[in-house]
């Protein structure tokens, strides 16, 4: 009966002769344990449990080489070799009682198949949320090295040419959730539990910052209910660390801004940031304000802090002799250079604290 169903095995299935003969040498050792099994606990009386899980003595590398469904083709093979034998040799009247045995005993060698690679999924699974973990843990700590990034596309990171680091509250039941999501719409993502908050790292087509929030958007319902901050976009793994240590200030820093969108960029909450005493975000104000406004020249600096001191367009062209026309200009040639409007009240407060900043750091 061995025999029989092992050259079965070999005329309908092409990818066990594509195996190595060693899994080749142990798919056989199963099916003789298997048929083995059968015969001897069938003289038992069929009853009570059989000889034990067959695919115990099967080496670990195995489940990888051969999949669940390729395993229940291999018995159902042998289960069809032994039916085949059993109604051509034995006896007719012997023949139900012995198919009724078989149909027993393959239900249980079934289930054993099911119950290994159970196990052996929820092994891998647990080993590869480690994995995962530290790979997170690498790129907030700014380590991504070869090795984690070996680690990274392991676990299905494909170098995408965006990636983001995105923190928010940790939603556990929804984890799963989140990684389907981002699936469906071409997104690796990978992602850990740290405390109370969620760390995920998002690559994609994504190539602005506006293209990271709006993937994020698609995976908030996927957080927990507090703010999640989208650090910037970078072009590699080991550049990732900018993207998290700015997601992570924005994180700390996002209570002071109750009103702010969901998800928010870390560099819309560079005023907060420079409270919390984030030293990158204090640079970035004054770069991009105070020392962008005196690079310029053209009277921008001046104006500006006259508009701040008098409060309207109006009040300034009176302090600078000038036409409100020429204030208004200047005010828009503010926003060209810096990227925030002095009459937007919360840009405003990034231009004010610019100021401060640049005067100060200078």
């Amino acid at each position: 009966m061995t025999a029989t169903a092992l050259a079965d095995m070999a005329t309908k299935y092409a990818w066990i002769k594509a195996l190595d003969p060693d899994y080749r040498s142990w798919i056989n050792v199963i099916v003789r344990t298997g048929v083995d099994g059968f015969v001897s606990w069938f003289e038992r009386g069929a009853s009570g449990p059989g000889a034990g899980n067959i695919f115990d003595s099967a080496p670990r590398p195995l489940q990888r080489q051969v999949s669940l469904q390729q395993t229940l083709d291999l018995i159902r093979s042998t289960i069809a070799s032994v039916e085949l034998h059993v109604s051509t040799q034995m006896p007719r009247g012997d023949r139900a009682v012995c198919k009724t045995a078989i149909l027993h005993y393959a239900r249980e060698v079934a289930f054993d198949a099911a119950e290994v690679y159970a196990h052996a999924a929820e092994t891998r699974g647990a080993w590869d949320a480690r994995v995962e973990a530290m790979v997170i843990d690498a790129v907030i700590r700014g380590d991504a090295s070869e090795t984690v990034l070996s680690r990274a596309s392991a676990l299905g990171w494909s170098a995408p040419a965006g990636i983001t680091v995105v923190i928010g509250d940790l939603n556990g039941a929804k984890d799963a959730s989140l990684r389907r999501i981002a699936a469906r719409a071409g997104i690796d993502a990978l992602l850990a539990p740290q405390g109370e908050r969620l760390v995920v790292l998002l690559g994609g087509s994504f190539s602005t910052d506006a293209d990271a929030v709006a993937a994020t958007a698609g995976l908030s319902d996927a957080f927990g209910p507090g703010p999640i901050v989208v650090g910037p976009v970078v072009h590699d793994l080991a550049s990732t660390v900018t993207s998290a240590r700015a997601a992570l200030a924005g994180r700390r820093a996002v209570a002071a801004w109750p009103a702010a969108p969901r998800p928010v960029l870390a560099s819309d909450l560079l005023p907060e940031r420079a409270l919390m005493g984030d030293g990158h975000a204090r640079r970035a104000l004054a770069d991009h304000v105070f020392k962008a406004l005196e690079g310029h020249g053209g009277d921008l600096l001046e104006t500006l802090e006259v508009f701040f001191e008098t409060g309207s367009i109006e009040g300034t062209s009176r302090r600078l002799f000038i036409h409100a026309n020429t204030a208004r200009y200047r005010l828009g040639r503010v926003e060209d250079v810096t990227g925030f409007s002095p009459l937007d009240q919360r840009d405003a407060y990034a231009l004010r604290l610019g100021l401060s900043l640049g005067r100060i750091l200078s």
